[in-house]
């Protein structure tokens, strides 16, 4: 027997890739029994490739096949998300000089514009509402529809193209992070063999990959104490999805008054240069326009909100998701700005952990939380002690329950399975934690 519990690790390698491909190149979004006859074992093989890994040799090989998997999704059209269409869309506006912040959708069919048709207008799943995409995913969309102005394979393999980059990016950084913290190597895999990370962002071409490349590389610089490069990155990871303001006061106690209003000024002026090219006249009303269509209308596989959408009701008779989302916005902000004012003895080493924090909470308390949601929280439970996310990303795919049948329709008791679970283990974990932190205390 092998150092993986067999001869040889190639076997689980060739299993891993045949799953891989049958899940990124099989089911569609309504094809729920295949989507989870796909993950259930692409789960159990990436938990025994996890398990079997006990020397660097075994995690850098694991390393080397997770950018394989995710190189063997290049060529695949996204089948569990109809997003493309929409970065199609503001890419062949970019290209033709439109801004594509300035109008919705609608306003620029029949004028002429290359590639924007009434085809591709079908295939949009929000056209009543501006883009949201942030400056970093504009860019790359315009590339690619630059290289590949008629194709829409073309383009979506150009931009698949940046994900595998930053992808791999990330399985560099992930080693250099896990070994400055002193924790274990094979922390990394549980990232880089996740099969939601790798379908979601190498097969349905989700930005997640790009914000967390920017923001571990952001980490990393502030480890070496290269402040501005940090900055920048950062800057870069807000560009690329919005979320990552939300670490900015956990930085605060830890660079201190002076050194974070330095960092935050680096921040603020690299995020406007970003988006100083999309900005116009309307651009703050329409961008600010999507948001708060975000937090007052949009709703799926909610915790916090769902609960408190039902005494709503009970008491009104009516959705008071208008008050409710942008309230519980506020809850976010508050519990942020609390944890870094009372956070106890903030260092470098348990900012992951505080970040952690910051994430589940938006999370619990948001309106909507697709699949692709839980990769920000998969990766920083890394450098943790907590492994609630894990199990989130794995169970969270029975969201796809929702698009099974002839319309869509939100399967509630799998979301009270989903959110039961996770806060089980959540819960769990934290009482352990807090139970082993007492006995420490008492035995010194």
């Amino acid at each position: 027997m092998g150092r993986f519990g067999f001869q040889s690790p190639y076997p689980l390698a060739a299993l891993l890739l045949i799953n891989t491909l049958l899940l990124g190149y099989g089911p569609s979004q309504s094809d729920f029994f295949r989507i989870l006859a796909g993950y259930l074992p692409f789960w159990g093989l990436a938990y025994w490739a996890y398990r079997r890994s006990h020397t660097e040799t075994d995690v850098y090989f694991f390393l080397g096949l997770a950018a394989l998997l995710r190189l063997s999704l290049l060529p695949a059209l996204p089948l569990l998300s109809d997003d493309l269409y929409r970065f199609i869309w503001d890419g062949r506006l970019l290209v033709a000089g439109y801004n594509p912040f300035d109008q919705l959708p609608i306003h620029y069919l029949d004028r002429g514009i290359p590639g924007i048709d009434r085809a591709l207008f079908d295939e949009l799943n929000s056209p009543e509402y501006f883009t949201i995409y942030p400056p970093v995913a504009q860019g790359i969309f315009a590339i690619a529809c630059w290289l590949f102005p008629g194709s829409i394979w073309g383009s979506t393999v150009v931009m698949k193209a940046f994900l595998l980059a930053f992808e791999c990016g990330s399985l560099y950084l992930l080693p250099l992070l896990l070994r400055h913290f002193q924790l274990p190597l094979k922390n990394a895999l549980l990232y880089a063999l996740n099969p939601l990370v790798i379908i979601e962002v190498s097969g349905n071409l989700h930005f997640e990959g790009a914000m967390v490349f920017f923001l571990l590389l952001a980490i990393w610089y502030l480890l070496q104490e290269h402040w501005w490069r940090s900055a920048l990155a950062l800057a870069l990871s807000i560009a690329a999805k919005l979320l990552p303001l939300i670490f900015l006061p956990l930085l605060l106690r830890r660079l201190g008054w002076w050194r974070s209003l330095r960092y935050y000024l680096v921040v603020g002026l690299a995020v406007l240069l970003l988006f100083a090219p999309l900005m116009s006249g309307v651009f703050l009303a329409n961008f600010g326009d999507s948001l708060d269509l975000y937090f007052r209308r949009f709703e799926f596989n909610a915790s916090l909100y769902y609960l408190l959408r039902w005494v709503g009701y009970q008491l009104s008779g009516y959705n008071l998701i208008a008050y409710l989302g942008p309230s519980l916005a506020g809850v976010v902000l508050l519990g942020v700005l609390t944890y870094t004012l009372l956070e106890r003895l903030p260092n470098w080493k348990n900012l992951p952990q505080a970040m952690l924090f910051a994430i589940v909470l938006y999370l619990f308390c948001t309106t909507t939380v697709h699949p692709w949601y839980t990769i920000l929280p998969v990766v920083l439970c890394l450098f943790t002690p907590y492994r609630f996310p894990i199990l989130w990303s794995a169970l969270i795919g029975l969201t796809y329950a929702n698009y099974w049948g002839a319309e869509y329709s939100e399967v509630l008791g799998l979301v009270a399975l989903e959110y039961g679970l996770v806060g089980i283990l959540l819960l769990a974990e934290w009482r352990g934690l807090d139970a082993a932190k007492r006995l420490g205390r008492n035995r010194s």
